[in-house]
C-alpha cells in the first residue's frame, strides 16, 4: 500500500489543509425513505439498510469506525402535518448506525425524508 503525504489540497481557487478533510468530514451519511420498502436515496460509506421495526432503521457501515464514540446526527421531515424528528441516531457498533423517528406524541413512526451523518475516526 502506498501513502501520499500532503499538507494542503487545492482546486486552484481554494486551498484547505488536509487535516480538515481527514478530521472534519463526515465519515458516513445517508438520505433515505422508511415508508413501504425502506430505501437509500444516496449515501457515503453505507452498505445496507434494514427495517428493524416501525420508525427504526439500521445501517451497515462499509468501512468501520474505530470505536462507538462517533457523533451521529440526523433529522426527518413531516408527513401529513405531523412533525417527525430523530429522537435517536447513534453508532451501536463500529459498523452499525441506528436511526429512529418519532411523531409529536413520541410514538415511533416511519417518515419519507430522513438523513444522518456520522463524524469520527475510521478503523
Amino acid at each position: 500500500m502506498s501513502t501520499l503525504t500532503v499538507s494542503n489540497i487545492s482546486d486552484a481557487t481554494t486551498t484547505v489543509g488536509t487535516s480538515y478533510v481527514v478530521n472534519g468530514s463526515a465519515k458516513a451519511w445517508a438520505n433515505f425513505n422508511q415508508i413501504g420498502t425502506q430505501s437509500i436515496r444516496d449515501s457515503f460509506n453505507i452498505s445496507s439498510i434494514t427495517d428493524t421495526l416501525t420508525g427504526s432503521s439500521s445501517f451497515g457501515v462499509s468501512s468501520s469506525f474505530s470505536n462507538t464514540n462517533a457523533e451521529v446526527t440526523g433529522g426527518s421531515t413531516y408527513i401529513n402535518n405531523n412533525w417527525r424528528f430523530s429522537p435517536r441516531s447513534r453508532l451501536t457498533a463500529t459498523s452499525t448506525i441506528e436511526f429512529q423517528v418519532a411523531n409529536s406524541a413520541q410514538t415511533l413512526a416511519d417518515a419519507d425524508q430522513n438523513s444522518f451523518s456520522a463524524h469520527g475516526d475510521l478503523a
